[in-house]
């Protein structure tokens, strides 16, 4: 028998999960005693399928990274496939989870959680105290569903079967494995994607949404998967010192922001695209700024490690290998 638990990540294909794939075999974690399951294999929204897959796997803790995703267009396009689906999926997975004997499961959350104008930075405790940001309400919701969903089975099963679900809220994420589509990514990837077809294509400017001066925190994902294996691992007893039975999620930001126009600018640099970079400013910022208070995560013990210009290096090289001969 295995001395390793045994692992379920779930959305093991997503920028997220194979970052948590990569980040646990680098610590010596057995491939063997790592187990995913693609979407044509398993239907995270299909109760059955998920209950019968806990049922014969009978992993030992669960990353829950498995989420659809996207940017602000896919979001107002999209809103009942966003709030139903990320409803569906974590709601089967924790309460299989829990059916099965799942103790240890940590849920990825987003920083959409926050009310539109939330304090900044945004502590863990402005969860709740405002009005979303329209344009990803749908999602939102459902991700604090999940918080709670996870808090929920803590508060009544934590003490009878042992149930200890952590919850996890990343800022904006980018890196390898990353979502280039350019109708539904998020703003790196849609950046990375259009600059390079500009420079390629000759292009004289890149129109860019909104004014350019919203301010957004970034993370690169190698540095969110490390987070999240160390929140899972972290004793019981320490995770509950810093947190609350209703205030349990920890934020997992790297505790700087730019503005739009400088991300803009930063990759038209790394791309070596000498074009304009022109703002829209009919089309929506979104939240005017977003910058994490991971004060919390760091009193752990926890802090980012890459540099952003260094990830968006390797985020356009990952763009290169993966994209760039179909564009």
């Amino acid at each position: 028998m295995s001395v390793y638990p045994k692992i379920y990540v779930a959305g093991h294909r997503g920028m997220v999960g194979s970052a948590i794939v990569r980040q646990l075999l680098a610590q010596g974690h057995p491939a063997d005693c790592i187990v995913t399951r693609t979407h044509a294999e398993l239907d995270l929204t299909d109760q059955a399928a998920v209950q019968t897959f806990f049922a014969a796997e009978k992993p030992d803790q669960v990353y829950l990274a498995a989420a659809k995703v996207g940017g602000i267009h896919a979001n107002n396009t999209y809103p009942a496939e966003f709030i139903y689906q990320n409803l569906m999926i974590q709601t089967n997975v924790v309460d299989a989870a829990f059916r099965n004997g799942v103790q240890k499961l940590l849920f990825l959350g987003s920083s959409c959680i926050y009310p539109k104008l939330a304090p900044q930075p945004m502590r863990e405790d402005a969860l709740l105290t405002g009005t979303l940001e329209p344009t990803n309400e749908p999602y939102a919701i459902a991700k604090i569903a999940g918080i709670k969903l996870c808090e929920s089975y803590n508060r009544q099963y934590g003490k009878s079967h042992g149930v200890d679900y952590r919850s996890v809220m990343p800022t904006n994420l980018y890196g390898p494995g990353d979502n280039y589509d350019p109708e539904n990514s998020h703003v790196i990837p849609a950046l990375i994607r259009r600059i390079h077809e500009a420079k390629v294509n000759h292009t004289p400017s890149v129109t860019v949404w909104g004014t350019g001066t919203p301010r957004r925190e970034f993370l690169y994902v190698d540095d969110m998967a490390a987070a999240s294996v160390f929140i899972m691992n972290m004793p019981k007893a320490l995770y509950e010192q810093h947190t609350q039975p209703m205030l349990s999620h920890i934020n997992v930001g790297c505790g700087h922001d730019i503005t739009i126009r400088e991300l803009a600018e930063t990759i038209a640099r790394i791309i070596g695209y000498a074009g304009d970079i022109v703002f829209d400013p009919s089309k929506p910022d979104g939240t005017p700024r977003k910058l994490m208070d991971s004060s919390r995560l760091n009193a752990l013990g926890w802090k980012a490690q890459i540099r952003l210009e260094s990830g968006l290096k390797a985020a356009y090289e990952d763009f290169l290998n993966r994209y760039a001969t179909r564009v």
